[in-house]
């Protein structure tokens, strides 16, 4: 990058650790790099990253990210934070520049040990309910809009939609959508009625898992 206050702000997340993310900047376009160096043999699967951001001024942008979650971190000394990482993506978003978060996954799960990242993706699979339309109070014949376009989806079954007259899951909409050979979280990047899909999803499983 030419500005020499530019950079990339990242949120990473490791399934073994839930609920919790580390929140950190670097001046490398290579940020699978801090993924990897966090990959340690005290750590049993690898950390994956939620959300990558370009933005004007890392150093600025990181501060204020750190005061707003501050009452959400465990260690003063260290970045990690008890908090759903869509709660910092939603805030990242409003300053940045270009999200690389696409890039950064399959850089990262190319270079990696293939056998590592089908591990973090079975532990998370494992922690991580799938997404189920009914179960959201989405119900069938109901508009999804993908964030960035003016794209819609109709839901077809308590796992699938109608992408251009074909019945697939959300994932793959969203993989053909951004021009992905990989999979990603699908439902950060759809709306219903207004409202983020992950918003629904985190309140429906949350209550699933208090018994509500």
């Amino acid at each position: 990058m030419n500005d020499k206050n530019s950079g990339i702000v990242y949120v990473f997340s490791n399934p073994a650790m839930p609920k919790i993310v580390k929140i950190g900047i670097t001046t490398r376009d290579n940020v699978d790099d801090r993924l990897k160096e966090l990959f340690t043999t005290s750590i049993p699967v690898p950390f994956e990253c939620e959300y990558a951001c370009k933005v004007e001024d890392y150093n600025a942008v990181e501060k204020a990210i750190h005061i707003a979650f501050a009452p959400n971190k465990i260690n003063p000394q260290r970045e990690f934070f008890e908090i759903d990482p869509e709660q910092v993506i939603a805030v990242l978003k409003l300053l940045s520049k270009e999200d690389i978060t696409p890039e950064v996954v399959k850089e990262f799960e190319s270079d990696m040990n293939p056998n590592d990242v089908k591990a973090g993706k079975r532990l998370k699979k494992q922690r991580r309910p799938p997404l189920n339309f009914k179960q959201m109070g989405i119900e069938i014949g109901a508009k999804l809009k993908y964030v960035k376009d003016d794209i819609e989806v109709i839901v077809t079954a308590e796992k699938k939609v109608n992408f251009k007259g074909e019945e697939v899951s959300l994932t793959e909409a969203t993989k053909r959508i951004m021009n992905l050979d990989f999979n990603i979280q699908p439902t950060r990047y759809w709306t219903y009625n207004g409202k983020n899909l992950s918003d629904i999803y985190n309140e429906t499983y949350e209550a699933i898992e208090d018994g509500a």
